[in-house]
């Protein structure tokens, strides 16, 4: 299967703190055992770049990076004018989150999570419980 992670899933996954949903922390832990591939939209390294800026996350956009590259089974997926026109047709209250769902919608995939609000979007199934 492929997945889409959110920022937060990222940041909780390569920091090792915060809860991670049973479901969500049972795909993360087999990432390498599994024939699952995993995408993050660079809206998510957009997101960590500036929330390690503010001091609010322990992890960098670069340690992000190298823990990215480190794993064939990630995937980075640009914006693109085809997410963009998703985008359009996502009703969703905060730009960013509203951008990582269009890419999710985009490529087909589930999202791995945390946020609620999420499982209210038209056509995006959300994993992390």
């Amino acid at each position: 299967m492929q997945y889409l992670l959110d920022t937060v899933t990222l940041v909780r996954h390569f920091t090792g703190k915060g809860k991670i949903g049973q479901v969500a922390a049972h795909l993360l832990d087999a990432i390498e055992e599994s024939d699952d591939s995993f995408f993050v939209s660079v809206v998510s390294l957009m997101g960590i770049m500036y929330l390690a800026e503010k001091n609010r996350i322990a992890i960098g956009l670069s340690e992000t990076l190298k823990s990215l590259e480190a794993s064939s089974k990630y995937t980075i997926i640009n914006l693109s004018p085809e997410i963009l026109q998703v985008a359009e047709t996502v009703e969703f209250y905060e730009l960013h989150d509203r951008l990582i769902l269009a890419t999710a919608k985009w490529l087909d995939v589930k999202v791995i999570s945390s946020d609620h609000e999420f499982k209210k979007v038209q056509d995006v199934e959300v994993l992390w419980d």
